[in-house]
C-alpha cells in the first residue's frame, strides 16, 4: 500500500511538470508572417513539379503510340518514384531554394538517381522496348523541371521587390563589424531568400549608422526584436562575447517562437559542397574536403569545354565571320587581337580577341594613365579615346571575347573560371591572390556576373578565390546562363 501511495503522490508531483510542458509546447504555435508564406510557396513548389512530371510522361506516353499497357505501368511508376526521390532529397527545404545552385544540384541528383533505377528496372524486366523513358521522359523532363524552378526563383525576385516577400525575415545577431559583414552580402547576393528585419548587438550601444531595420544592442533584447519584427530566423553572425555557451542559450530562449537559429562559419570562403556535418558522441565534427584542382571533375569540365565550345563556334560560324568583317572595316588593322596572358600554374598563353581599340593602343596606354578609373592595378576608362566604335558596342555585348572559345577549344583557358590575367598583374600578387593560377581561367566567371569593371579589386579578388576553391560543374552551368542575361542587359562592360 505504501509503494502504491508513493506513486502516487509521485505522479502529482508530475502533474504540474508535464502540464508546463504542454502549456510551452502550446506556445510554440507563434506564426512568423514569412514562415506562412513559404508553406504556401512550398505546396506550389511541390505541385508544379508533380504537374511537370505528369505532363512530360503524358506527352511521353502519347509520343511513341506502340507503348503498350506495360510500358504505360512502367512510366507511371517511374514518374512517382521519380516524385518520390524529389522529396527525400529534400529540393524543397528552405536551405536549398531561391539561392544558389544547389536546388538545380539536388534536382539533377534526384532525376538521375530516378533515371537510374528505372534503367535496372527495364534490364532485370527485360522491357527493352520501354527504354524510349530514359531517352526521352527524363531528358525532357529533367530541363522542363529546371525551368520550372528557375521561373520559380524569378517570380521570388519579383515578389520580393515588389510586394516585400522573402523566404525568411532574419534578426541578425554578434558584434558590429560582423553583423556589418552579413547584412552587407544578404543585401547583394541572397535574391529573395533573406530579408534582415532587425539587429541585436552583442555590445553596448548602437553604431551610430542608419539602417532600415530594428536595431537594438544586448542580447537580453533578443526575444522583443524577433516578436516585434515577426522574424522567422536568427542569424548568429561570427563569435559572441560569452563564448559558445551563449548560442545554445540563445537556441533555448527562442524554442517559444519556433525561430530558426543559422550560423555564419568563419570559413568565408568555403561553400556547401565541400562542408559536410559528422557527429560523434554529441560531438558536431565539421569536415572540410580539400578543394579540387585536379582528377575526375576535372576530366568532365574538360569533357565540357570541349563539347560546347566546340558546338558554340559551329553555331555561331556566320555571327563570328560578320563581327571579324566589321571590325576590318570600321578601323585600319586586323579584325582579331592577341596578347599573352598568364593560364594555370603560370604558364603563358596567347589570348585572341576581336580588336576593340586602335592599332597602336598599348602605345598611348602610357599617356593615359592619368585617368585610369579602374582598381588596383587594372587601367579602366569609361571614354577611353582608343576603343573603336564597333569596339565600344561590342564590348557592351562582351561580343569582343567570342574569339576566346578557340582558346578553349584548345586547352588554354576554361569556359567557367578566374579572370585571365596578365603577366604585369601576377607580378604584383600578394598572399593568397596567386591561387587564382591553380586552375585554368575561363572566358566568363563570378566576376563576369556581378559587375565586371565595376568591382573593386579585392572583391575581384575574392570571387575569384571563391571559385576555384569550390568550383562545381552545377555551379559552371548556373554561370553559364548568368553570362547570357548579363550579356543581354550588360552591367560594368567598357
Amino acid at each position: 500500500m505504501t509503494n502504491i501511495n508513493e506513486s502516487f503522490d509521485a505522479a502529482s508531483r508530475w502533474w504540474p511538470v508535464r502540464a508546463n510542458v504542454r502549456a510551452r509546447t502550446e506556445a510554440i504555435t507563434v506564426e512568423a508572417p514569412a514562415r506562412a508564406w513559404r508553406r504556401r510557396f512550398t505546396w506550389r513548389l511541390t505541385a508544379t513539379d508533380v504537374a511537370t512530371i505528369v505532363l512530360v510522361s503524358a506527352i511521353g506516353s502519347m509520343a511513341f503510340p506502340g507503348v503498350a499497357s506495360t510500358g504505360m505501368l512502367e512510366i507511371a511508376v517511374a514518374a512517382m518514384f521519380w516524385m518520390l526521390l524529389l522529396a527525400l532529397y529534400r529540393t524543397r527545404s528552405l536551405q536549398r531554394i531561391g539561392a544558389g545552385a544547389m536546388e538545380y544540384k539536388r534536382v539533377v541528383d534526384a532525376t538521375a538517381v530516378s533515371a537510374g533505377w528505372t534503367a535496372m528496372a527495364i534490364i532485370l524486366t527485360n522491357s527493352l522496348e520501354n527504354r524510349w523513358i530514359l531517352m526521352a521522359v527524363y531528358p525532357v523532363g529533367l530541363m522542363a523541371l529546371l525551368l520550372e524552378r528557375w521561373l520559380w526563383r524569378q517570380w521570388l525576385t519579383r515578389q520580393s521587390t515588389k510586394s516585400g516577400h522573402f523566404l525568411s525575415h532574419v534578426v541578425v545577431v554578434g558584434q558590429i563589424p560582423d553583423i556589418r559583414y552579413v547584412t552587407e552580402r544578404l543585401a547583394q547576393h541572397s535574391g529573395a531568400a533573406y530579408k534582415v528585419v532587425g539587429a541585436v548587438y552583442d555590445e553596448e550601444v548602437v553604431p551610430g549608422h542608419g539602417a532600415a531595420y530594428l536595431q537594438r544592442a544586448g542580447l537580453a533584447n533578443l526575444e522583443n526584436v524577433v516578436a516585434s519584427t515577426g522574424a522567422d530566423a536568427v542569424i548568429v553572425a561570427g563569435s559572441l562575447r560569452a563564448g559558445n555557451e551563449e548560442i545554445r542559450k540563445l537556441g533555448w530562449r527562442l524554442e517559444e517562437s519556433r525561430t530558426q537559429i543559422i550560423l555564419v562559419s568563419s570559413l568565408t570562403n568555403v561553400a556547401g559542397p565541400r562542408i559536410r556535418m559528422r557527429p560523434v558522441e554529441g560531438l558536431p565534427l565539421m569536415h572540410v574536403d580539400l578543394p579540387n584542382f585536379d582528377g575526375g571533375h576535372h576530366v568532365v569540365k574538360r569533357a565540357m569545354d570541349i563539347v560546347l565550345s566546340g558546338t558554340a563556334l559551329i553555331l555561331l560560324a556566320p555571327v563570328l565571320a560578320v563581327l571579324a568583317i566589321t571590325v576590318r572595316k570600321d578601323s585600319e588593322g586586323p579584325a582579331f587581337f592577341s596578347q599573352y596572358r598568364v593560364g594555370r600554374s603560370g604558364e603563358p598563353f596567347k589570348m585572341y580577341k576581336f580588336r576593340s581599340m586602335v592599332v597602336d593602343a598599348e602605345d598611348q596606354l602610357e599617356s593615359l594613365q592619368g585617368e585610369n578609373e579602374g582598381h588596383g592595378y587594372l587601367f579602366k576608362h569609361k571614354a577611353d579615346p582608343r576603343i573603336t566604335g564597333a569596339g565600344r558596342w561590342m564590348r557592351k555585348y562582351s561580343l569582343d571575347e567570342l574569339p576566346q572559345l578557340f582558346n578553349v577549344l584548345k586547352g588554354d583557358m576554361s569556359l567557367v573560371g578566374p579572370r585571365p590575367p596578365l603577366a604585369s598583374e601576377v607580378a604584383q600578387y600578394e598572399g593568397a591572390t596567386e591561387r587564382r593560377l591553380y586552375i585554368k581561367p575561363g572566358v566568363t566567371g563570378l566576376w563576369q556576373t556581378r559587375g565586371r569593371s565595376d568591382l573593386p579589386m579585392d572583391e575581384s579578388i575574392r570571387l575569384d578565390l571563391y571559385y576555384v576553391e569550390n568550383w562545381s560543374v552545377t555551379g559552371d552551368l548556373m554561370i553559364m546562363w548568368r553570362t547570357v542575361k548579363v550579356m543581354i542587359k550588360p552591367e560594368g562592360a567598357y
